[in-house]
């Protein structure tokens, strides 16, 4: 074979909701090529998805023999591999096979996504329980944490519970399955397990707490199940690829595999280490990273732990070396605005038209045409007498509270393509108000936030940017390479070929520059209004809760 390319690259591999996504990356931050392969998804009840981690491992082999094929190069110059996946849960048992995790009863479906939201009532009991490590989880566990997830199986599949010998997180699978190393990330078990870690170098699983909520098996043989090798992202797993798994990657045997992160906290280092070109930078402390896909993150790092309610977190070292982690987020964003469009009687008018444009690039143009045509100050003013509350999925920050409901103030019999690309818009906007309610409670919790790093799928909707820049008023840095999260997993994989002494000394090599746009001054007040109406459709929808509760 005539190899393309003859430099040090290293291979991201990056597992989201829907697809597998890999890039070979120089060890400079240059990405040289995208691959991806999709996977497949199980929703047999409401509420509930599944996935097959053999049919993620699958996938992961053939974006990576996509990468290397495809350029063609030589794999003596792949140094250094980085894994990074969703919060998703594996189950497998004793001899490492899968286990159901489904009511099907299917052993394939062995993976409890991260969006699933099954263990409501499991959730709701271990917040009952007010155990003193909810407090480094915004004072809440998530129903999409782990472990919720666990009780559930526990109670509801005794047979997976009994024969169950390994829980990991997505991310962790993934080194396993590379390297045959049971270590798992501490970037996973804080974040996802409450794993308790601190500056001051203590590290333990709290085992009170699991003796608590009824699952004491998850102790045994000093937490064998769910891990007790932690070691930091970045860090060399096991001792590099194995011989299978080098025949399945045609890689090299003994490439260097780090520990794992998951997919936001990924994007949160390849984005947070961009330079906004021609703009005064802030300190990495008071930037937020915004990584939007399906659902959005908010990432914030501090030198020291703030504690704020409803916000994850504080997690120290989880992303960052040395720095603690508040990470907020909206459970439904991407998918909001998805389901937004695809469910709107008009959506058949501007699908005809995006056979080479994103529709929502469409959408985008409509709405400048139709600012002009109703004469309005710009395509903010088109939702003045529509406002919508985003949490379609239930709230993930600042409230914290699953069991929330979307609303839709302003619906009318028109069902025309400018009523979409009018809700399409309330819509954008609505997420940009969550994240200024997300920051404001940032801010009373001691953080400050200076400018908006911003990455993922929404990152490159040119209107979505805009909105946030004027609903928060702040400045929004997107990055020159779009591909924040493969970078992020690249930093990783040059750490750990030693290319780099830590994970802070490759970012400042690999991340590059950014595009910053300002806020839209003369729209300030008209979002501050909307704002406030924002507020008071969460208002009004407590008060018709607590009047329906009287009927009960």
């Amino acid at each position: 074979m005539n190899y393309v390319c003859r430099e040090q690259c290293v291979i991201a591999i990056d597992v989201g909701t829907r697809s597998v996504r890999g890039a070979l990356v120089t060890v400079k931050g240059k990405v040289l090529c995208v691959e991806s392969h999709p996977i497949q998804i199980w929703s047999p009840e409401a509420d509930s998805y599944e996935q097959s981690s053999d049919d993620i491992w699958d996938a992961c082999c053939i974006v990576i023999k996509k990468l290397t094929c495809g350029f063609k190069i030589h794999p003596d110059d792949v140094v250094g591999v980085g894994f990074d996946a969703t919060c998703s849960l594996v189950v497998l048992d004793k001899n490492f096979e899968p286990l159901t995790v489904s009511s099907t009863g299917r052993k394939c479906q062995n993976v409890i996504m991260w969006m699933d939201h099954r263990a409501a009532f499991q959730a709701d009991f271990i917040n009952k329980t007010e155990h003193m490590v909810l407090r480094s989880m915004g004072g809440k566990v998530s129903l999409e944490m782990q472990p919720p997830k666990l009780m559930w199986i526990k109670q509801n599949l005794p047979q997976t519970w009994e024969n169950a010998g390994y829980f990991f997180d997505l991310p962790d699978f993934l080194t396993w399955r590379a390297t045959g190393s049971l270590s798992r990330s501490l970037c996973t078990v804080t974040c996802k397990w409450l794993f308790q870690a601190d500056d001051s170098g203590a590290m333990f699983w709290d085992q009170t707490f699991w003796k608590q909520i009824g699952m004491l098996e998850i102790t045994e043989e000093n937490f064998k199940k769910i891990g007790n090798i932690i070691l930091a992202p970045g860090q060399p797993c096991g001792k590099g690829l194995t011989e299978d798994a080098a025949i399945e990657l045609e890689l090299k045997a003994g490439t260097p595999v780090a520990t794992s992160i998951v997919d936001a906290h990924a994007g949160g280092i390849g984005l947070l280490g961009c330079s906004p070109a021609g703009y005064k930078s802030p300190v990495l402390t008071k930037r937020l990273a915004l990584i939007c896909g399906t659902s959005t993150c908010h990432m914030k790092v501090t030198e020291k732990p703030l504690y704020t309610p409803g916000v994850w977190g504080p997690y120290f070292s989880a992303m960052i070396p040395s720095l603690w982690l508040n990470e907020g987020g909206q459970s439904a964003a991407g998918s909001l605005v998805d389901h937004i469009i695809c469910t709107h009687p008009a959506a058949r008018f501007f699908q005809d038209k995006s056979k080479t444009r994103h529709i929502q690039e469409i959408l985008n143009d409509h709405l400048e045409l139709l600012a002009i045509e109703r004469g309005v100050p710009s395509v903010s003013f088109l939702t003045t007498d529509l406002h919508m509350w985003p949490d379609f999925h239930g709230n993930r920050s600042p409230l914290a509270d699953s069991t929330l409901k979307g609303m839709i103030l302003g619906l009318t019999l028109t069902s025309d393509e400018n009523d979409l690309a009018c809700s399409y818009l309330a819509s954008l906007q609505s997420l940009a108000y969550g994240t200024r309610h997300i920051i404001e409670n940032l801010e009373m919790a001691g953080h400050e936030v200076e400018m908006l790093f911003m990455c993922g799928g929404l990152a490159k909707n040119k209107v979505y940017v805009q909105m946030h820049a004027d609903a928060t008023g702040l400045p929004v840095l997107v990055p020159d390479e779009p591909e924040s999260v493969l970078l992020g997993g690249a930093v990783l994989a040059a750490t750990v070929a030693s290319v780099y002494k830590d994970v802070s000394e490759a970012t400042s090599h690999m991340c590059g520059e950014g595009t910053v746009v300002l806020p839209q001054l003369k729209d300030k007040s008209f979002h501050d209004s909307k704002y406030e109406v924002f507020l008071k459709l969460l208002t009004c929808q407590k008060e018709c809760r607590e009047i329906m509760q009287e009927m009960f």
